[in-house]
């Protein structure tokens, strides 16, 4: 955005349906994976050295900018106060939720298939440099979209979605390409870390900006706002081409093939992935656990600021807040790695969700703005580690050759994530008649994510 756990660990043989000429499930997380259930030899070996590691952890650096600026920090108040200005608040919000569902629902039915194709060609990071194309296009875009263009704004919003989401895919599967299993833990945390400190130094300047218009040269903050999106875009264009340069992978199954044979080749492979991972009881139980956990993390994201509104804490106050989670994330993704490569992955998610339960309690009961800069803290703590563990846990459990594969079954859950939470938190609301009761729902998915995650053997 993993340690290995105390599970029960899967011994060398192969686990009892697991898919006739497939290699065994190979238990996740471990330093040394016990008994070598898959021969590491089949994957050619990483290219772990010191720079490639560095220039794959920059792209988290670039393209969180994308995620703290744009999606998290200032589209959604611009869009409504600029290009939506002459629209119903009701309305505009209508709008915005509609394309964001249409971009997490085209990267769902595409992710999949698209791990497939890239795994078949050996084309992870084209694909990921073809997406990054798409999202950097689309956020300098936006400097160019005048007041109430409210549709096109959401159109090149909507194509910088999409990068976004669809270059994630093949970052994650890179992972294995740049470090060895050995190192999954502590290289996957260094990413997110990096995406929090660099996400969280560009919006803090954009802050200044929006501020001090003047001092920048701005005739005034929506200038100010635009310029913003224009600097993302070269951000993040920017400090991707060190991943372009050093990162390389191995070719693609076999000889080259036409895109119509490799197309219709991935599709076959995805129809028997679809099956294979019912079989494969550990990755299987992951990605269930990861659903439900993760839709508990992204709930709290999305629904922090419509939260502190509720309990009446001003606009300034929540940027802050999202400016502590930023930087408090950089040295807490880092310890999260440190933690997994000595505790285990396992035991670094229960930790977090832990956590997480504790932070939905405590909410139950605030009033005051020092408590809400207090919770971003601990969320802080937290979040970088659980997504950065997550992500170097399932590495373990994917088959060599076939990373951006698995990898695009793991993004789909991450975007399908977020939909029952948001629910049970508007529901629990209506009920309640309480803003601060309206999270407690989500101790739900934490539990049952939680139980799942003990059930998973690394």
């Amino acid at each position: 955005m993993a340690p290995a756990g105390s599970g029960s660990g899967a011994d060398a043989q192969t686990p009892a349906g697991n898919p006739p000429g497939h290699p065994p499930e190979r238990p996740a997380g471990r330093s040394i994976p016990r008994g070598h259930p898959v021969p590491l030899a089949t994957r050619p070996p990483p290219s772990s050295s010191r720079r490639t590691v560095l220039a794959w952890a920059w792209y988290d650096w670039a393209n969180s900018a994308f995620a703290t600026v744009v999606i998290a920090g200032f589209f959604p108040l611009f869009f409504k106060q600029y290009w939506a200005s002459g629209l119903a608040v009701t309305e505009s919000t209508f709008w915005l939720g509609l394309t964001n569902t249409l971009g997490s629902a085209l990267v769902v039915l595409s992710a999949p298939l698209l791990g497939a194709l890239a795994d078949q060609l050996g084309a992870r990071k084209g694909f990921l440099l073809l997406f990054t194309a798409l999202g950097v296009l689309g956020a300098g875009a936006l400097w160019f979209v005048g007041q109430g263009h409210w549709g096109l704004a959401l159109v090149f919003y909507l194509a910088g979605l999409l990068g976004f989401s669809g270059s994630n895919i093949f970052y994650d599967a890179l992972l294995v390409v740049v470090a060895p299993p050995a190192d999954y833990n502590r290289v996957s945390a260094l990413g997110y870390a990096l995406g929090y400190l660099g996400g969280g130094l560009l919006f803090a300047f954009n802050v200044l900006m929006t501020l001090f218009p003047a001092w920048f040269g701005f005739a005034d903050a929506g200038e100010a706002v635009r310029a913003a999106f224009l600097g993302v875009a070269l951000w993040w264009a920017l400090f991707a081409l060190p991943l372009l340069l050093w990162v390389r992978e191995p070719d693609g199954r076999g000889v080259r093939r036409p895109l119509g044979q490799a197309a219709r080749d991935a599709f076959r492979e995805l129809r028997r992935t679809l099956g294979e991972l019912r079989q494969r009881r550990d990755a299987f139980l992951f990605l269930l656990a990861y659903w439900c956990y993760i839709d508990g993390v992204d709930t709290i994201v999305h629904m922090a600021v419509d939260f502190g509104l509720a309990i009446g804490l001003a606009a300034d106050s929540l940027m802050l807040a999202l400016l502590i989670t930023q930087f408090v994330g950089f040295p807490a993704a880092l310890a999260f790695g440190w933690l997994g490569e000595r505790w285990g992955a396992k035991r670094g998610i229960l930790l977090a969700i832990a956590v997480y339960a504790l932070v939905v309690l405590l909410a139950s009961g605030m009033t005051r703005e020092v408590e809400f800069h207090a919770m971003a803290v601990v969320i802080g703590l937290v979040q970088g580690g659980i997504q950065a563990l997550s992500r170097a846990l399932f590495a373990g459990f994917v088959p060599p050759g076939r990373e951006a594969e698995f990898f695009g079954f793991y993004n789909m859950l991450g975007k399908f994530a977020a939909v029952l939470g948001p629910g049970l938190v508007g529901v629990a609301a209506l009920a309640t008649g309480d803003p601060r009761l309206s999270l407690l729902p989500i101790l739900l998915l934490f539990l049952l994510g939680a139980a799942l995650l003990w059930r998973v053997r690394v």
